[in-house]
């Protein structure tokens, strides 16, 4: 399986506000998720730059990914890549597990 993450993972991050908002301690930020703007995340040109305006500057690349990541929601997102990436993942984890268990 072979997946790149093209622009910035912020796309990511912008598809589940709710995971921002947790990990940030920013209340209220999941209202932004109903804007325009932000109901197709991969189409955003800077999303890094995005996240940074309505965190107000509380997000950086290294810290913020990684208190963002563990509350990432794969049911939740708004973002078409970062679902099918998942799902690539879980595909390649199970193929690899049926190969595994049938050749014991």
């Amino acid at each position: 399986m072979v997946r790149i993450a093209c622009r910035e993972l912020e796309s990511w991050y912008l598809g589940d506000l709710a995971a921002v908002e947790k990990a940030l301690d920013i209340p209220g930020l999941v209202r932004y998720g109903g804007r325009s703007k932000y109901r197709n995340p991969d189409a955003v040109h800077h999303p890094s730059a995005e996240l940074t305006k309505i965190t107000r500057s509380r997000y950086g690349k290294m810290v913020g990914s990684r208190k963002i990541g563990p509350h990432l929601s794969v049911e939740r997102s708004k973002s078409h890549s970062f679902r099918v990436f998942v799902d690539g993942v879980r595909r390649a984890v199970e193929q690899r597990h049926n190969e595994l268990t049938t050749t014991e």
